[in-house]
């Protein structure tokens, strides 16, 4: 009878060295007390990297397990979704997709999807290099949270609206009204975050939250308008709002309660404690939406020009780097607040 060798082939001797050095191990978590209060978390005890590691350490912490591995996976995977839809919906499902004054708003709000995923993944996965980069990746993050509100608003005052909510006050006012406030979203998490040291009192969260639940009862306004007034069988994307407005509203509940780690510290370290839900549920709300958005927009296009005119679209979406550029500004001078309060704190 033969015999069978297990033996590695000498081309895996010579290839797992060189992966090894290539992929170092890393070093292991540790616990809340033996990372500075800037990164601690109320109720996980657990599962933190330690700070001061090299940047490369944290790009492979992709791979490690600890507690933020669901935050950032989560939003990564749902990127990658977003961008696999949208080339799917480019085919012969969109009716001849090409960018124009009626598609451009619905491709804006497809990049500030995939802007507000990919900053939120890389703050979740980068912020524990230092004090300074925790405050510039999270400035970051909120930077990609009101690009996203923005592009929301945009493209679901263009596609979602119905005539009646399109020609009312609020409907006049909707874009100009939502752009500020997007940029007050962002300003007031920027200040939350600079101004309020652990334990974080109450009106840090109401600072946070009360600016994004005022813009999105505004943003998604057309809508709620439509799903008051419109029966769901007539259209296929209402029960997809309907979804998602059911989905951001739980989010945002998880969002605003540390639960279920409030009530077993500890238990939910790695898998299950409040914020992996709110990205969890974040990221479900925004596939739902972006199916809703490309039902509508095959939905309003033929007649999109016509109702708004060429003009205004183009001026509607070019609102849109205007917001993004004052959020930028916005979040680069609270990184040099942030950078000045560092170094007054060293001396």
């Amino acid at each position: 009878m033969p015999r069978v060798s297990f033996a590695p082939p000498s081309l895996c001797l010579t290839f797992l060295p060189l992966l090894h050095r290539l992929l170092p191990s890393l070093p292991p978590t540790v616990r809340d007390v033996d990372v500075p209060p800037l990164f601690r978390e109320r109720f996980i005890l657990a599962g933190y990297r330690p700070v001061g590691l090299s940047w490369r350490c944290y790009v492979l912490s992709l791979f490690q397990i600890h507690n933020e591995t669901l935050n950032v996976w989560s939003h990564l995977l749902a990127a990658v979704c977003v961008v696999m839809r949208l080339m799917a919906f480019t085919g012969p499902e969109g009716q001849g997709f090409s960018v124009d004054a009626s598609s451009l708003p619905l491709v804006l709000y497809v990049f500030s999807a995939i802007t507000y995923l990919s900053c939120s993944a890389a703050a979740h996965l980068l912020q524990s290099h230092s004090e300074q980069a925790h405050y510039s990746l999270f400035f970051l993050d909120y930077v990609g949270v009101a690009v996203y509100q923005y592009g929301c608003a945009l493209a679901l005052c263009l596609y979602s609206s119905s005539t009646a909510w399109t020609q009312s006050m609020l409907g006049q006012v909707f874009l100009p009204a939502a752009a500020l406030l997007a940029w007050l979203s962002c300003t007031a998490c920027c200040y939350a975050k600079l101004r309020f040291r652990r334990p974080y009192p109450l009106h840090r969260k109401l600072c946070q939250v009360l600016p994004m639940g005022v813009a999105y009862l505004l943003d998604i306004s057309p809508v709620a308008h439509r799903l008051s007034t419109c029966s769901w069988t007539s259209n296929s994307a209402l029960p997809l709002h309907f979804l998602q407005v059911v989905l951001f509203l739980l989010s945002a509940f998880f969002f605003s309660c540390p639960v279920p780690e409030r009530f077993s510290p500890g238990s939910f370290d790695i898998v299950g404690h409040g914020h992996q839900l709110f990205h969890i549920l974040l990221s479900l709300c925004t596939l739902a939406q972006q199916e809703a958005l490309f039902r509508d927009f095959l939905w309003r296009r033929p007649a999109l020009v016509r109702e708004f005119g060429e003009q205004r679209l183009l001026l509607a979406c070019a609102s849109f780097p205007c917001l993004t550029l004052c959020c930028a500004i916005t979040a680069f001078a609270m990184r040099r607040k942030a950078q000045a309060q560092l170094m007054k704190e060293q001396r």
